[in-house]
Order: C-alpha cells, then sequence, then structure tokens
C-alpha cells in the first residue's frame, strides 16, 4: 500500500503574527543602525529622508558619542553595577527560592512569606521613589551601593517566583536520597539543586541584567550628585530642551546595546527551559 501524503497547512494566523513581529523588530534597529550612520545634513523632516541609505558610510558619530558620554567610564559604572547585583541576586534569590519553595506547601509562615515577597511586584517604582531617595542619603549609600541594593531587593519577587515555581519540576526524592547518604540540606542545596537550576539560572541572569543594565530612573534618583553616571544617564546628554541630537543618540544606543546582546546570545540556549519550567506553579 502507497502511503498517502499527508498536506502541510500553513497555519496562518501564527505566521502573520510571526511576521508581524519581525517587523517591529528589524524596523527600528534598521532605523537606529541608519541613523547612526547619517551626518546631521542628511537628515530631513520627510519620511522618505529618515528611512534613506547614508550616502557614504561613516563612524564618527560613533567616535564623537564616545567622547561625549564619556564611553568606557560609563560602561565600566554599568557594568559594575550590573555585575554586582547579578551575583548577589543568583546566589541570594536562588537560596530564597528554594527555601521558599520546599516549605511553602506544607508551612503557612512559608507560604505567607512567599506571598509577601511575590506582592512586591505590584508596588510601582514611583510610590518608593522619594523614600529610598531620602532612605539612602540618610544611610550615608546615595552611591552604587544603594543602587545595586535596591536592585537586588526589586528583583527578588520576580525571581523567587521563578526559582520556586522551576523547583516543581526537581523531584524531592534526589533531596531524600542525599539525606540517606548522610549530606546536610545545606549541601544538598549546594551540591544538587543549585547546579540542576542551571536553566533558571540563566534566565534570571538575563531578565535581571537586560532590567539593570537598562534601568534609567534607580541611578538618576539615587546617584543624582554623585558625579557617576552609568550608560542610560550618559545619554540623556543628548536630549536638551531645544532637541535632540538623534544621530549621536542612536550611535550612543547602538554601543550600549552590543554588551548585553552579547550575554543574551551566550545564554539564549537555557532560557527557553527556564521560562517554560519556571512557569509551572
Amino acid at each position: 500500500m502507497k502511503k498517502e501524503k499527508v498536506a502541510e497547512r500553513v497555519n496562518w494566523p501564527i505566521t502573520i503574527l510571526l511576521i508581524i513581529g519581525l517587523i517591529t523588530v528589524v524596523f527600528p534597529l534598521y532605523m537606529a543602525l541608519v541613523i547612526a550612520l547619517k551626518q546631521p545634513s542628511e537628515m530631513t523632516n520627510s519620511i522618505g529622508g529618515i528611512l534613506s541609505l547614508p550616502k557614504a558610510l561613516s563612524f564618527a558619530n560613533f567616535a564623537e558619542a564616545m567622547r561625549v558620554t564619556d564611553f568606557w567610564r560609563s560602561l565600566f559604572n554599568s557594568f559594575l553595577i550590573t555585575a554586582i547585583n547579578l551575583v548577589i541576586s543568583l546566589l541570594l534569590h536562588a537560596t530564597i527560592g528554594y527555601a521558599v519553595g520546599r516549605n511553602k506547601a506544607k508551612n503557612k509562615f512559608y507560604n505567607f512569606i512567599y506571598l509577601y515577597i511575590v506582592s512586591g511586584m505590584f508596588v510601582p517604582f514611583a510610590i518608593l521613589m522619594m523614600p529610598l531617595v531620602k532612605q539612602t542619603a540618610q544611610m550615608g549609600i546615595a552611591n552604587v551601593v544603594g543602587v545595586i541594593c535596591c536592585y537586588v531587593v526589586f528583583y527578588m519577587p520576580m525571581n523567587m517566583l521563578l526559582y520556586s515555581g522551576y523547583l516543581v519540576n526537581i523531584p524531592i526524592a534526589l533531596e531524600e536520597a542525599a539525606r540517606v547518604d548522610g549530606a546536610t540540606t545545606w549541601r544538598t542545596y549546594w551540591s544538587i539543586i543549585f547546579p540542576i537550576m542551571k536553566p533558571m539560572h540563566a534566565t534570571v541572569a538575563v531578565l535581571t541584567a537586560l532590567g539593570t543594565w537598562n534601568d534609567v530612573m534607580t541611578p538618576l534618583v539615587i546617584m543624582s550628585g554623585s558625579g557617576m553616571n552609568t550608560l542610560p544617564l550618559a545619554q540623556m546628554t543628548f536630549q536638551t530642551q531645544f532637541g535632540t541630537n538623534y544621530n549621536l543618540a542612536f550611535a550612543s544606543y547602538l554601543l550600549a546595546l552590543l554588551p548585553i546582546l552579547i550575554f543574551y546570545l551566550v545564554c539564549q540556549k537555557q532560557i527557553l527551559n527556564g521560562v517554560v519550567n519556571g512557569a509551572v506553579k
């Protein structure tokens, strides 16, 4: 008997959504790259003038953007804040997520802690902004230290939610077997559970790093007057009361995009698995 070929049907609604999604991603990147490579004299008020390719490739805007923003110092400040926040968040939030996730189903106290911390996701930053400015100033940490402390607290609700959800996919029999072999809870966590959560570590790392790297408000209100700038703060110099230098601004945006894009590409293989499994409650 000959096997009948099954006609493949195109899922047009999904295909159309994917095309629209591709356009919404590619078009802004195209605009940013084209404007960054143009000279100010090539910019016109017409749509065709903005979308047209530059007459000649020139990287002068990138060099000027690096000079105006003190790029290397601002890059170092952003990298320092992001890296320290990332390390502390991975270690602290994973540990809290494990402690709460393994006990919240059988202990009302841990369940209350879980709900209390997760509820922090619904508190807008605008409500916390002024109290944080005053508190960090009184404590003498209105600087990089204060910004890092704020980030560690801000990302705790989301990260704990992801970690505690991911633990559902890790059999508790692994921990019971380790205890039979004489391992303590602490050793079991660091030797077995923490390495198993690698996909979730990658997911949390990307989400936390992306949010920290691109954030403007927290460094702006906490470090105001300290003389230190992160890349998003330095890029505000292109916006004045009378206009914006779009050529330099977009060149600076592309330079700031590269480090976090490279970080994402390194971690992308683990992200999908971490998000799907972490969504299970």
